[in-house]
């Protein structure tokens, strides 16, 4: 069984992963809900406006009371510290998550790709440790898991242009920025220089190809049980920055997300597809 608040959490945070992650297996799945109530709830408390900076050092109390042994009374905390134990995680990478996410409190934007990385490492590519760890992959995989973790987090960086402005942050190196003689991504400073912006943001869809083009690369490491909800979740985030090619501008106008419809509909595709013995993976098949 699911806790409620678990539930709830994971399933207001995110469509495209809480609808993918129904395809696993029922032990996999109730450790998967586990996992990102905990990463959601981090999250929520530094995006908010204003921040809630004295509810997230709280709350990493909690974690690091619950994770020596102690029963704080938060159900998120206190399974998260439980599955940590029981999946063996690196302490690191929780380290790591909590560092990004203070980050959000302390840090407005990256000068340099290199600056970024340790924002990246901790707010997207340990959830990629995380998920191997709890399918119980191969350590070979690991590499291939913090770039899926990567490569989803830079096109959340791209649909999320507009929302993260709000919020006094802006993810992409700046270096990034001035390759194309943008000054900001704020949307009264790029009028005149809508084509600077749309090759800036196609620029950036190409790294986030390159890395997804990497962690594909693990697939082979992926029981097809697995696959199936991995493969999803992917395989809408390579919608979401095929709709943002076409317009880049509509990262101003709304927020680019696939539908209940088309993430359910994508896993039962995905479930033939992977399925059929021979039949490689296609790529960018939704």
């Amino acid at each position: 069984m699911i806790d409620e608040k678990i539930y709830s959490i994971f399933k207001r945070g995110s469509k495209t992963y809480f609808y993918s992650t129904l395809f696993f297996p029922p032990k996999v799945r109730r450790d998967v809900f586990i996992l990102y109530s905990f990463l959601r709830k981090a999250d929520d408390y530094v995006d908010r406006i204003p921040q809630d900076t004295e509810g997230f050092y709280d709350f990493v109390e909690r974690y690091r009371a619950a994770f020596s042994g102690e029963r704080t009374g938060d159900v998120v905390v206190d399974s998260f510290a439980e599955l940590s134990v029981r999946k063996s995680f690196n302490t690191e990478w929780t380290e790591a998550f909590l560092r990004s996410m203070e980050m959000d409190i302390t840090v407005s934007s990256y000068r340099t790709m290199a600056d970024l990385e340790e924002y990246l490492l901790g707010s997207s590519e340990v959830v990629g440790l995380f998920m191997a760890s709890i399918m119980g992959l191969d350590t070979d995989s690991y590499p291939h898991a913090r770039y899926l973790g990567r490569a989803m987090q830079y096109v959340n960086f791209i649909r999320d242009i507009a929302e993260d402005i709000e919020l006094g942050r802006l993810y992409f190196p700046l270096t990034e920025l001035e390759r194309f003689d943008l000054e900001s991504l704020d949307l009264g400073e790029i009028k005149g220089r809508e084509d600077n912006f749309r090759a800036f943001l196609r620029a950036q869809i190409d790294i986030y190809r390159d890395w997804q083009s990497r962690a594909e690369e693990g697939y082979r490491y992926i029981p097809y049980r697995y696959l199936v909800p991995i493969k999803t979740a992917a395989d809408m985030y390579l919608w979401t920055s095929r709709i943002i090619e076409r317009d880049p501008l509509i990262v101003y106008r709304r927020k680019v997300k696939p539908s209940r419809g088309r993430v359910v509909s994508g896993a039962l595709l995905n479930m033939l597809r992977l399925i059929r013995p021979g039949k490689p993976v296609n790529r960018g098949s939704f």
